[in-house]
């Protein structure tokens, strides 16, 4: 029975498993929290497998979870699939369409030309069965990365993505969230990796739309950054790393996956984050790693090989993922920036 959570520690559901809910979310309906996210229980050394669906948890108190099993199944006999366990899908969000009374599920997926797209399904409950209504899906023709869906106090809906390796897109959704209307606006242009800012992880506090985004490294951790503005498309401030006294630069060693307000709290913004590479013999510096992209991606320098890690042993993050632990952490707010300071342990009970 678990009391507490405690960041970057193995979590185990109520069955004593490892829990598979990676680049994870939480809904909160009829008085239950359910966390979903990328199950990767089967990505081991070798095995050529990237996911095993999308798998769905269930709890009254954030602390344990049962297992619901899977939401999304993999699909093994269709190679061409974007549910292949071969296909690279990542961060699947979830939100509910009051008109159709559907759930729509995006995923993104990596193609093997490595253009990156969406899948969508929907289904008429949260924990399935969810039915692709949309494939090979590239939103306003771009190659579309991470992303966020959010859905404002009047129903309305908005799709915030990276365009791959160039900057995030703010996109309004159509009446039924399986497509874009074509209006959009830009944020934070950049040059190339690692700098272009990926993982979007929308809030709103206080009239105030909150975009926490990290740069552009894999599965190698960077620092976070947040920014804020009065309406969804901006223009956005960038207000800062919000991890406080963070000497690694690596937002503790993790990549926040979405940002989770409680519905039973005053003020309650929960940072919920994935620690991919959790080996010390895995974990590469900051500057390393920013350096080994730049040299990756800037065409004005010199072609040198990417740093591997201080043994000097190539380490594949990629096949390591279920082992991948999570880092929840409550955000502290001090005027408009919000900040995460690292807890060993912490208790929702100890908020109002």
């Amino acid at each position: 029975m678990q009391i507490s959570i405690k960041p970057g520690q193995v979590w185990l559901d109520t069955d004593g498993k490892r829990i598979q809910a990676h680049g994870g979310s939480i809904f909160y309906e009829s008085d239950t929290f359910y966390w979903y996210g990328e199950n990767k229980e089967k990505t081991t050394p070798g095995s050529g497998i990237w996911h095993w669906g999308v798998r769905c948890y269930s709890s009254k108190d954030l602390y344990n979870w049962k297992d619901e099993g899977n939401i999304i199944l993999p699909e093994e006999d269709d190679i061409a699939s974007a549910l292949h366990p071969t296909s690279h899908m990542d961060r699947p969000h979830i939100i509910f369409n009051k008109e159709t009374g559907k759930y729509v599920c995006w995923l993104k997926i990596m193609e093997k030309d490595h253009t990156q797209t969406l899948t969508i399904l929907t289904a008429d409950r949260l924990l399935g069965p969810y039915t692709i209504v949309k494939t090979n899906y590239r939103p306003l023709n771009m190659s579309a990365g991470d992303f966020d869906l959010v859905i404002a106090e009047d129903g309305k809906a908005y799709y915030y993505f990276e365009r791959i390796h160039c900057e995030l897109i703010c996109a309004d959704l159509t009446s039924d969230y399986t497509d874009v209307t074509g209006y959009y606006s830009t944020h934070f242009p950049n040059i190339h990796p690692p700098f272009v800012r990926e993982a979007p992880a929308h809030f709103e506090r206080r009239g105030l739309q909150y975009l926490v985004t990290s740069g552009t490294t894999g599965y190698y951790s960077n620092p976070s950054e947040v920014a804020c503005a009065r309406t969804y498309h901006g223009p956005f401030e960038i207000l800062g790393n919000p991890h406080v006294n963070d000497t690694t630069n690596t937002s503790f060693r993790s990549q926040i996956s979405s940002v989770f307000k409680h519905p039973l709290k005053k003020d309650l913004y929960i940072s919920l984050g994935d620690r991919w590479i959790t080996n010390e013999a895995g974990f590469i510096p900051y500057e390393d790693i920013k350096n080994g992209f730049d040299r990756m991606y800037n065409p004005d320098r010199a072609d040198e090989p990417f740093p591997t890690t201080r043994t000097s042993q190539p380490y594949n993050a990629e096949e390591n993922t279920n082992k991948a632990d999570y880092v929840w952490l409550p955000f502290r707010f001090d005027g408009k920036m919000a900040y995460l300071d690292w807890k060993e342990e912490w208790r929702t009970e100890d908020y109002e």
